[in-house]
């Protein structure tokens, strides 16, 4: 079963550690949550993982075996980012032929790329930009799929889009997912974990996020 597993990752910026030894694990069928305030080093441990940023200090593997090259270029991995990503005078259509290949007879049955195959990225609203990167990371054929913040500013609707179709790819890849919303995270992650002080804790129910003052005390 394809497995990834990160340990030991530690970065600073400047003198401030962001993360400290942070470790984690997934297989296929999971779905990792990573919840934390603002600067807690969400961001920063995706970008240490899929290989944009370099850690100073990463332990990772893919399928048991160690990687020392950042993560991307081994194309296991797929990543999410916070800003836009998709070429903005490409087609959608041609983006698709370029990014996705093991599941695009099942991309393709998707209503929302039906309607914009020939549209140019331009052309499209910014919620239909982030809602249309999110689907082409989640489809990409990449085993183990990164997303950091994807429903971030995205309707209700869009939120649950998204959510639908992590659910329908789990059965073939592992996701790590972080996001502000909280609850949305906590609905479909099959394990959660909170980043804090650089460190990171295992959540088994909404009662450690408030002991950990992530949410106030019910």
């Amino acid at each position: 079963m394809p497995e990834l597993y990160v340990d030991s990752v530690s970065h600073h910026f400047k003198n401030q550690n962001v993360l400290n030894g942070v470790h984690l694990q997934c297989n296929t069928g999971d779905i990792k949550g990573i919840l934390g305030r603002n600067g807690c080093g969400k961001s920063t441990l995706l970008k240490c993982i899929f290989g944009s940023i370099k850690a100073d200090h990463i332990y990772l593997k893919l399928n048991g075996k160690m990687i020392k090259k950042p993560a991307y270029l081994t194309q296991q991995i797929a990543y999410l980012p916070q800003h836009p990503f998709l070429p903005q005078q490409l087609k959608l259509e041609t983006i698709i032929n370029l990014l996705c290949n093991r599941y695009k007879k099942e991309l393709l049955d998707i209503k929302l790329i039906q309607q914009h195959l020939k549209s140019k990225i331009a052309t499209l609203s910014g919620g239909t930009v982030r809602l249309v990167e999110a689907i082409l990371t989640i489809y990409s054929d990449a085993d183990f799929v990164l997303l950091d913040e994807p429903f971030s500013q995205l309707s209700p609707v869009m939120i649950q889009e998204i959510k639908k179709h992590i659910l329908l790819l789990k059965q073939h890849k592992a996701f790590v997912i972080t996001d502000h919303y909280y609850r949305d995270i906590i609905d479909i992650s099959t394990e959660i974990m909170l980043l804090k002080n650089g460190s990171n804790y295992a959540i088994n129910s909404m009662e450690d996020l408030s002991l950990h003052n992530y949410i106030p005390y019910h």
